[in-house]
């Protein structure tokens, strides 16, 4: 099964955990001083914002997978679509540790397919994403 992914940087996090919040009907899932998630089932998305000091505003989309051979198969997609693909083996971001690969749409946007292995106690950072150097995840 796959999950849609969006994560948005933010400039004050209280204030929008309390929209988010009201908006989607239930409070986050993960809860940081720098990071919120809702793993909602309805719409069936993993939605995050963080406070790190990035640029406010969409930060990246991605495919979320529950497995190695799901997300094999999201890189064997972006190979059809020829664009160039960079992957990470136990990246270390966003409170988890993940096996992702990374790419940038045409219009900019960040894209990652990931399966997210083990939660991990700071946000951390993973390997630069291509061409989107001001991402969370990006070096």
């Amino acid at each position: 099964m796959k999950r849609f992914h969006v994560h948005i940087a933010v400039d004050n996090l209280q204030d929008n955990i309390r929209f988010y919040s009201a908006l989607f009907g239930v409070e986050p899932a993960v809860t940081k001083s720098d990071y919120a998630k809702w793993m909602l089932d309805d719409p069936y998305i993993n939605f995050a914002i963080s406070a790190t000091g990035a640029k406010p505003g969409l930060d990246h989309v991605g495919i979320q997978v529950d497995s190695d051979e799901a997300l094999n198969e999201m890189n064997d997609r972006l190979v059809r679509a020829d664009v160039p693909a960079s992957e990470q083996k136990n990246a270390q971001c966003c409170y988890a540790s993940s096996n992702k690969y990374w790419t940038v749409d045409p219009q900019g946007i960040a894209w990652e397919a990931f399966h997210s292995l083990k939660t991990i106690p700071m946000f951390g950072k993973d390997t630069s994403i291509p061409a989107k150097s001001e991402s969370c995840c990006a070096g």
